[in-house]
């Protein structure tokens, strides 16, 4: 599932509404096989997500953005600083189906 401008636009909005935390930090040994189990758990259980990243340059930032991404197919709601919001659409749960619908529609 791929998200529209509009769509992604509108998870970013509501990650700020609900005022979420960092639930998962990724610390100094990276992307491990821990992490990763982590953030599966985590985003299966609340599909939208921040995270906090290690400072590093732009460059290795964006590639460990995407690596996490592409190994949780989630979708990169919002990068700003340290901290990424992910979001992964769990088939089970409802929670964001009027928001996407929505903003679908808007487009």
């Amino acid at each position: 599932m791929s998200l529209s401008s509009q769509q992604i636009k509108a998870l970013r909005a509501e990650s700020h509404r609900l005022k979420l935390k960092p639930v998962v930090m990724i610390g100094q040994h990276g992307l491990s096989e821990n992490v990763l189990i982590e953030l599966e758990q985590t985003l299966a259980h609340h599909e939208l997500i921040k995270v906090r990243v290690p400072a590093q340059d732009k460059a290795d930032k964006k590639d460990l953005n995407t690596e996490i991404c592409e190994k949780l197919n989630a979708h990169l709601i919002q990068s700003i600083g340290h901290v990424i919001v992910l979001f992964r659409k769990n088939p089970k749960s409802q929670k964001f189906d009027k928001i996407l619908r929505t903003a679908k529609s808007a487009d």
